[in-house]
């Protein structure tokens, strides 16, 4: 499958959280210790039956980036 979506970050998912309706879903990037995590809903969840350990593509596309500082 071809996106157009160009922040494409691989990785592997650690830990799955299903709720009643929503799912929360780490994911560590390859290549180091960085986690991504993910707010999807439980149905998508259970459709691409994530799990720990399953390789997964993290797709970003956002209208706004923001950052802080202490």
């Amino acid at each position: 499958m071809r996106l157009s979506t160009r922040n494409q970050l691989s990785g592997s998912v650690t830990e799955v959280a299903l709720g009643s309706v929503m799912a929360t879903v780490k994911v560590r990037l390859d290549g180091g210790d960085q986690i991504v995590t993910a707010s999807i809903t439980k149905e998508a969840a259970e459709d691409l039956a994530l799990e720990p350990g399953k390789p997964v593509t993290v797709l970003v596309k956002s209208t706004e980036v923001m950052l802080g500082v202490d």
